[in-house]
């Protein structure tokens, strides 16, 4: 049972077939599909969702969720849109996108910690409620004409051949490896994802760390709704509407337990590379958008059932061979 746990049983070692399979695919779709600047704009495209992706792990490792983040991302776009357009410097636009963010963030914080309401159903509301708001902010308008500044930093190279959004998640990455794994703090979101009962008679100030996590992922949202404003160079009041669906996908295909309490940032990496090469790969071939979404749902739902299934099947074989397992 030790040689199958650690081998075939190893999710990112599942992962890393499956990523495998899909680059040998896509290599023969097209031969110029490993160059380097198809690589960056693998990522490019779908950079923002990464991004919001890697406080997504902390949250649903805490056993928790947060469906408010696509919303929360095209509120703090409409943000910098309005206040653009209301002759506001693009700096302070950008700073009130960010404490947009951070408000909304405690807002669901609040209910959901202190209150001790489903963070499912707060996040929920917060999904159509963020998302109001914007649509109020901006109506039936498209909004551009930003700065050059602004534009560039969304689509033109920042550090070599990376713009500064894939720049940015590469930073946020190591920051988010070294706290989830390094750090007391990052101990404590396994630890109430395990049982926050047994967190809180550990001394463990569970409604704290959850206050954090949703402040986090509010201002981690409004800047990756920052970073795709500038990246589109216009701003309407549906901007990243859908994109939780592939945000959550990324991290329970990675391996993160819906359940909460386990998981890893090198499975959620391995996973965040199958997507963002999938869709790649379905794009060569003309898949129309609709279909790329389905099949990502799909992704979505055997995330969440090969893992059950597989402990399962686990724990039976414990029971049938106690000795050996």
């Amino acid at each position: 049972m030790h040689k199958l746990t650690g081998i075939v049983g190893r999710w990112e070692t599942l992962l890393g077939v499956i990523l495998v399979a899909v680059l040998v695919v896509n290599v023969n779709l097209s031969p110029f599909y490993l160059n380097l600047n198809n690589q960056i704009n693998v990522f490019a495209l779908s950079i923002e969702k990464i991004i919001v992706a890697l406080v997504m792990t902390l949250i649903i490792i805490n056993a928790e969720i947060d469906l408010s983040v696509a919303s929360v991302m095209g509120l703090g776009a409409a943000v910098v849109a309005a206040l653009h357009v209301q002759g506001v410097p693009l700096p302070l636009a950008i700073g009130a996108a960010l404490l947009t963010g951070l408000i909304c963030g405690a807002f669901n914080g609040f209910w959901i910690a202190y209150v001790g309401l489903p963070s499912l159903a707060v996040t929920l509301a917060g999904l159509i409620g963020y998302r109001g708001i914007a649509r109020i902010l901006l109506e039936d308008n498209s909004i551009g004409d930003f700065p050059d500044w602004f534009d560039r930093l969304g689509q033109q190279p920042f550090i070599g051949p990376l713009p500064l959004a894939l720049v940015l998640f590469l930073v946020l990455l190591v920051i988010t490896i070294i706290v989830l794994q390094f750090s007391a703090f990052g101990r404590y979101i396994y630890v109430i994802g395990n049982s926050s009962d047994v967190a809180r008679y550990a001394g463990v100030d569970v409604k704290r760390v959850k206050m954090i996590l949703f402040a986090l992922s509010g201002v981690v949202a409004a800047l990756a709704g920052v970073l795709l404003a500038a990246r589109l160079g216009a701003v309407r009041g549906n901007t990243a509407e859908g994109f939780e669906l592939d945000i959550v996908t990324m991290v329970l295909l990675g391996g993160v337990s819906i359940f909460g309490g386990s998981g890893t940032l090198t499975g959620v990496f391995l996973s965040i590379l199958i997507i963002l090469n999938l869709r790649n790969g379905m794009s060569l071939v003309n898949i129309p958008g609709a279909t790329q979404t389905g099949i990502i749902g799909l992704l979505l739902i055997l995330s969440v059932f090969v893992p059950t299934w597989l402990n399962q099947l686990r724990a039976r074989w414990q029971r049938q061979h106690p000795v050996n397992a």
